[in-house]
């Protein structure tokens, strides 16, 4: 079995949220899904759980960070093209979404940054693997 990786976001508004994450592509799954938390699956392997804040609280001593004001985490999903990463930024946008700064193109790799409607930074990229070996002077590097 293929690890997974559950990235666990709390939210302020849990409908809201859920909204936003399907305009952007994922699917609600039912099973990890109540009126507390929702598992968005972003693919086979990525799932987002977004928490209400009382559900989060569960799992941390800590205060819940205001994504606002700090930054918690950087989030960086890759995508299949330059198209692709631009696709789903103009979905987070028109979602309610914000554009957090201008696109940056490197040539070999090119990305853009969106925040949700909590504030969680986004970072869609594209890379052209080859292309960034040999910029960076480096051996290619092969998909695990």
């Amino acid at each position: 079995m293929s690890k997974l990786i559950f990235v666990n976001l709390p939210v302020a508004d849990l409908g809201r949220s859920i909204a936003f994450y399907e305009a952007i592509g994922a699917t609600k799954n039912p099973i990890f899904s109540d009126e507390t938390a929702a598992c968005m699956v972003i693919s086979d392997v990525i799932h987002v759980m977004i928490l209400t804040h009382d559900k989060f609280r569960q799992f941390t001593p800590r205060a819940v960070a205001d994504a606002r004001s700090a930054t918690e985490v950087l989030l960086c999903l890759s995508a299949e093209s330059r198209q692709a990463v631009d696709d789903i930024t103009e979905k987070a946008l028109a979602a309610g979404g914000a554009e957090v700064r201008p696109a940056e193109d490197h040539g070999f790799m090119y990305g853009r940054a969106f925040e949700d409607p909590d504030g969680h930074i986004w970072e869609p990229m594209w890379m052209d693997m080859a292309a960034a070996s040999e910029a960076l002077g480096a051996a290619p590097v092969e998909a695990a």
